[in-house]
């Protein structure tokens, strides 16, 4: 290492975001970024510290030693090789990733200030676009096909990796856009679309990947007609869980009641709260958002900057919460009202069928349940009403069972994921291997890229052997 003791005079800076009032305002990136000798600065922080839990703890296998090793010492090119190395879209991991790695890391466990890792990638590959290290690259095909189901992270990461490897590869999305819940799901502010997205997708595309979008596996076409008919070797399935959960409450069918995905969707995807959209979204005054989780900190955060006044109803404490830290601090920061210990009972509506309002009854926590949290219990005689117009309900999702109930031999658990094996993503069906939410249910980007890449390893192996 370059200054192994770096980290002893060095202290932690990270780039920050936008002052609050500024980006409530509009739908731009919120995060900032530091210049390149205080980010080297950063990088010298990665102390030589034996055994790298970075590594072992990344989803993707990432080597934050070697890179910011290069990145200190202002070998950038290396840097990105590195990276890249092991993971296909640093643009996406350095913006959006929870960071395992720097949950891990030596000086996190030391003394509560990891290496800023994740803003090290993100500079890495932007000083990578920057100077022109990104270029296509070719591989020789091997004579071997495989189709690829869904264009989220999971569908691109495998892909990607097949590409590589000598694959000819398409991959079919059921939307009209590449890139499943990184252009629906996340938000603009927290992922840019055309800087970002886009971008890598049109990387994909340069390995060779073929991307036909508007197919729905199910209905367009089945698993069994793209191997019997169509000639794939394989099928990797990366569909998602993009089915959304209601609690099946009064009123919910009321106009103004969305669920979260319905919301997002029409909101990063189809631009809808632009003035000229043919889509248009509701811009409510006053909404609420019906969950705790990250989706539901999105939502809320959306509705924030098409001008709403935003509660977030979650039905246990703070301490419940299941939306990551920084996502809880950030909504507060700007403005979101939590009305925690709070459960929506009834949704009410006007003569017309608008929704005027939601009909709450205050919780209070008892034992532990079957998740390990303290179950909520109502408290009798404690109703009340929240006037609001809009309700965006962010319960979770689940696999949509389309793919499942048109492919025999697929089988799925109790919860209408797909069944597959951890290592290699290896299905019930010869030849079908799965990874991502289709697989897990809703989880993370990362994850969804680690599921990705596994699986690929694991139909190169199958492929090899036939």
């Amino acid at each position: 290492m370059g200054n192994p003791k770096a980290f002893l005079t060095v202290p932690r800076q990270e780039a920050g975001y936008r002052p609050v009032h500024d980006r409530i305002m509009d739908f731009s990136e919120v995060e900032q970024t530091l210049n390149t000798s205080e980010r080297k600065l950063q990088a010298s922080r990665c102390m030589d510290c034996g055994v790298p839990f970075c590594h072992w703890a990344c989803p993707l296998g990432n080597r934050p030693p070697e890179f910011q090793d290069a990145m200190y010492k202002g070998k950038w090119k290396e840097a990105y090789e590195i990276l890249t190395g092991t993971n296909d879209f640093p643009e996406f991991t350095g913006r959006i990733c929870p960071a395992l790695c720097e949950k891990s890391c030596v000086l996190k466990l030391s003394m509560d200030a990891p290496v800023t890792i994740r803003e090290d990638e993100a500079a890495i590959i932007e000083a990578a676009f920057r100077e022109g290290y990104v270029q296509p690259r070719q591989h020789e095909r091997n004579g071997k096909s495989v189709a690829v189901i869904g264009s989220g992270p999971a569908g691109l990461t495998c892909a990607g990796d097949l590409a590589k490897m000598g694959y000819d590869v398409t991959i079919f999305e059921a939307l009209h856009e590449a890139g499943g819940v990184l252009v629906y799901g996340i938000p603009e502010f927290r992922l840019p679309k055309t800087k970002v997205v886009a971008k890598e997708i049109e990387n994909v595309k340069s390995l060779g990947v073929k991307i036909e979008t508007n197919v729905v596996i199910g209905k367009s076409t089945t698993i069994d007609e793209l191997m019997d008919e169509e000639g794939f070797d394989a099928v990797f399935i990366g569909s998602g869980a993009g089915l959304p959960k209601f609690m099946g409450i009064p009123g919910e069918q009321a106009n103004g009641v969305f669920s979260a995905n319905e919301y997002l969707t029409r909101s990063n995807l189809m631009k809808a709260f632009k003035e000229d959209s043919h889509t248009p979204i509701m811009h409510g005054k006053k909404v609420a958002v019906v969950g705790g989780g990250n989706v539901a900190m999105d939502a809320a955060r959306t509705a924030l900057r098409l001008g709403a006044e935003v509660h977030i109803v979650y039905r246990r404490s703070e301490e419940e919460l299941p939306a990551r830290v920084e996502e809880v601090h950030h909504a507060k920061e700007e403005g979101i009202i939590f009305d925690l210990l709070t459960n929506p009972i009834e949704i009410l509506s006007d003569e017309n069928g608008w929704v005027n309002g939601i009909k709450c009854i205050k919780m209070e926590l008892g034992e532990p349940d079957a998740s390990g949290r303290r179950r909520p219990v109502a408290i009798e005689g404690s109703e009340f009403v929240m006037d609001v117009d809009t309700v965006i309900m962010s319960l979770g999702t689940s696999p949509n069972p389309l793919i499942s109930s048109t492919t025999e031999g697929l089988e799925v658990n109790k919860y209408k994921c797909i069944i597959a094996d951890e290592e290699h993503g290896k299905t019930t069906k010869e030849g079908v291997y799965a990874g991502g939410d289709a697989v897990t249910g809703a989880a993370t980007v990362i994850l969804a890229m680690g599921a990705g890449k596994a699986a690929a390893k694991g139909i190169d192996e199958y492929l090899s052997q036939k």
